[in-house]
């Protein structure tokens, strides 16, 4: 408005104004949009802002990796490359991982990987490793221990030169011929009976018949490489790599290994034939050990069980030391040498007189108790066995009856006159007059005693007779068994007798 004429300022000011961009502000939007248009169309990345999660990885050769290279995890792709720069002697690519490839561990892997065959581009597959290990920072890197790169058509052909082109057909032919020779008979001498007389071809064609076995626990044994949980495998291959690292890291050290080794090998191979005798003998000894190990695998479940109920016994084990340091602590002075030890001691000087005293009683008493035994179970036994034949008989063995009489001699003697609730006794009376010579002889003046009684007497039974003789000289189990009921165990003259008459 200011600029107008006068004149047009007052008749300009009601109505809206127009704004239009000045020519160099439109020249100025024009260049940006020429320049940083195609930029971020082909890096697709705003300039001076993060790329988000980075991750480095050194490669002994990068093998033309380009920039916006893809990095695929499982063919899925998960980020992009977006520099590569020399590291030394390697080279250094830096890429990105989006989202969907999160976590990358410390253990990650990463190789190049041509995208077609022969020649072509190239992208980074990514293994994210094993899910134990920790993960990997925003700049972590990858080491060179960890990558792998494409080996290249121009590198296989650079290695097959004229020089190993020629070496590589004379291993064929030499290897042709080993296959056809026919073994002279001095070669046959240190070879097996089954391969002797015949050529390496049908030595290999003969053990292809062991292939089958061979294959069965080959195939064992892979499947078991597996693990028995998933990635045990990758576990395996990423502690593999892990220790072939060291190894890298430590030349020196492992070339002192390789030396080390070489000397073991050159013992080994100056000790062949012992070596031979060994391998040979390996067969029976496996054998036997397989035997062994199956039975050891089978004690192993009873073990186990055996280990369970042991656990609250040995739960209990602390306080059962707690509970016995009050009983170690009497038996301390209990086994001192004023207690058991002294006794211990008048043992020691009491063993030789009683080994003296068994051999002694092995000599003399050992025998006559061995006697007395018999005598027991061949006379005395047989006789207390037999049953006494009278009226007053109980069909028992007559061992019994003696027991019965000593119990009726104790109800009888209760009362100390005879009188007692069993007995009944009579000093006299009667109208039958017995008599009996007297038994103390001449002490008194009488020769016969006189008595009344109620009736006769019957007789005695058994009666009285000689004492038997006795013959020292004779063993007593080889007496015959006596007879209780023989004539001296029937009814006798009846002593006291009637008077008058003579018994």
């Amino acid at each position: 408005m200011t600029r107008l004429p006068e004149r047009d300022q007052h008749g300009k000011s009601n109505r809206r104004i127009r704004w239009r961009p000045s020519n160099a502000f439109i020249a100025i939007v024009f260049i940006l949009l020429i320049t940083i248009g195609p930029y971020l169309a082909f890096t697709k990345h705003v300039p001076f802002t993060s790329y988000g999660y980075e991750v480095n990885a050194t490669f002994s050769n990068s093998a033309n990796v380009a920039l916006n290279s893809p990095v695929r995890i499982a063919g899925v792709e998960v980020g992009k490359v977006i520099s590569a720069s020399r590291d030394g002697d390697a080279t250094k690519v830096t890429f990105t991982v989006d989202g969907a490839g999160r976590p990358i561990h410390d253990d990650a892997f990463a190789a190049i990987r041509p995208r077609i065959f022969l020649e072509g581009n190239f992208f980074i597959e990514l293994d994210p490793g094993s899910p134990s290990a920790p993960e990997m920072a925003s700049g972590g890197t990858i080491p060179v221990s960890h990558t792998s790169t494409a080996v290249q058509f121009d590198e296989v052909l650079s290695a097959l030169q004229s020089p190993v082109r020629a070496d590589l057909s004379q291993l064929l032919e030499s290897y042709g011929k080993a296959l056809t020779h026919q073994p002279t008979a001095a070669e046959d001498l240190t070879q097996l009976p089954e391969v002797k007389g015949v050529t390496g071809a049908g030595a290999l064609n003969g053990a292809f018949k062991y292939g089958g076995e061979a294959g069965r626990y080959s195939a064992q044994v892979t499947n078991a490489l597996l693990g028995t949980e998933q990635r045990d495998l990758s576990r395996l291959v990423a502690g593999a790599g892990r220790a072939f690292g060291a190894l890298a890291s430590r030349e020196s050290d492992l070339q002192g290994l390789i030396d080390n080794f070489n000397v073991l090998t050159g013992a080994l191979a100056n000790q062949s034939a012992n070596l031979s005798t060994t391998i040979h003998l390996l067969a029976p000894t496996l054998r036997v050990a397989h035997t062994s190990l199956v039975s050891l695998n089978r004690t192993l479940p009873p073990l186990r069980t055996y280990a369970i109920e042991l656990t609250p016994a040995v739960a209990e084990l602390p306080g059962l030391i707690s509970a016995s340091k009050p009983w170690l602590a009497q038996v301390r002075p209990l086994l001192s040498g004023k207690e058991a030890g002294g006794v211990a001691k008048l043992l020691r000087e009491a063993t030789p007189g009683l080994a003296g005293a068994a051999q002694a009683g092995k000599e003399t008493a050992l025998p006559q108790l061995n006697r007395l035994s018999l005598c027991t179970t061949k006379v005395l036994v047989p006789t207390a066995n037999q049953a006494i034949s009278d009226r007053f008989s109980t069909g028992g063995p007559n061992y019994r009856e003696f027991l019965y009489n000593l119990v009726d001699f104790a109800g009888a003697a209760q009362n100390f006159d005879g009188n007692g609730p069993y007995v009944r006794a009579q000093g006299g009376g009667g109208p039958v007059l017995v008599g009996e010579p007297n038994p103390i002889g001449n002490l008194s003046s009488e020769r016969i005693n006189y008595a009344h009684t109620i009736t006769n007497p019957i007789g005695n039974q058994p009666q009285l007779g000689s004492r038997p003789p006795l013959r020292s000289g004779v063993r007593c189990d080889s007496n015959p068994v006596p007879d209780v009921n023989g004539s001296l165990g029937q009814v006798g003259a009846p002593t006291p007798s009637v008077a008058g008459v003579e018994p």
